[in-house]
């Protein structure tokens, strides 16, 4: 016995553009990119010579290689954990009502409306080794942007602060759907504001902590332009 259900090509149909595109400009890339590697290649990217995963071995075993792991292991952790704990007091800060909150919760804000090379040009002069504001107020004399062992670091504190804006946003939705009634019970169980802060508003922000992580990685590593600006007269 036949069955009468008929199968709807229609909506397939409509996935074909998108597809061609993603195989265009993806898949194809992405499998031809895979392929190379496996030879030597001339100066036309042909390749020429099988080698293997012998491209993958050299690479590993590069010790420029491995700096560079090292150095982005290091700036997506300084970014990822500072971004994150300025976002997560600002919108703990910003949780109860008080006079002016508005302009504060604006101010905390403020940092993705900022463009990264502006931020960078900004702090490029407050970290200027004789007139910069920071060498001024610590009487230090620091070339801070121009010495690989502080750039790093100053690189990826202005990367913090500038996802810290974005983070703030997530963390504040996300204090506004813990319900205050626990607060209130726990306050009458005794329980102090660091201890609701970690057995509450901790667990009670763990649906969009994951999120925020994920999303903070990804930002820190498509930074560019204030790496650009930043670090361009380095001299390693």
């Amino acid at each position: 016995m036949k069955s009468g259900k008929k199968i709807e090509f229609a909506p397939y149909c409509y996935l074909v553009p998108s597809m061609l595109i993603f195989a265009v400009f993806l898949f194809y890339p992405f499998f031809k990119t895979i392929y190379l590697s496996l030879f030597m290649t001339n100066k036309m990217g042909q390749a020429k010579l099988f080698v293997g995963l012998q491209n993958y071995i050299d690479l590993l075993n590069s010790k420029s290689f491995q700096n560079s792991l090292k150095v982005t292991v290091v700036f997506v952790l300084i970014v990822v954990v500072g971004g994150m704990l300025l976002g997560l007091v600002a919108a703990v800060l910003c949780n109860k009502a008080f006079p002016g909150i508005r302009v504060f919760s604006t101010a905390y804000a403020l940092p993705m409306a900022i463009a990264s090379s502006s931020a960078a040009m900004i702090f490029q002069i407050m970290l200027h080794p004789t007139v910069g504001i920071v060498n001024k107020l610590l009487g230090l004399d620091i070339n801070w942007l121009n010495d690989p062992r502080t750039a790093l670091y100053c690189v990826a504190i202005l990367t913090a602060w500038l996802n810290s804006g974005i983070n703030f946003l997530y963390f504040s939705a996300g204090l506004g759907n813990i319900d205050e009634t626990i607060y209130e019970r726990a306050s009458v169980d005794g329980a102090s504001g660091v201890q609701q802060f970690f057995h509450l508003t901790l667990p009670g922000l763990s649906p969009i902590m994951f999120y925020t992580v994920v999303v903070n990685i990804i930002q820190a590593f498509q930074s560019f332009g204030q790496i650009k600006i930043l670090t361009e007269t380095l001299e390693c």
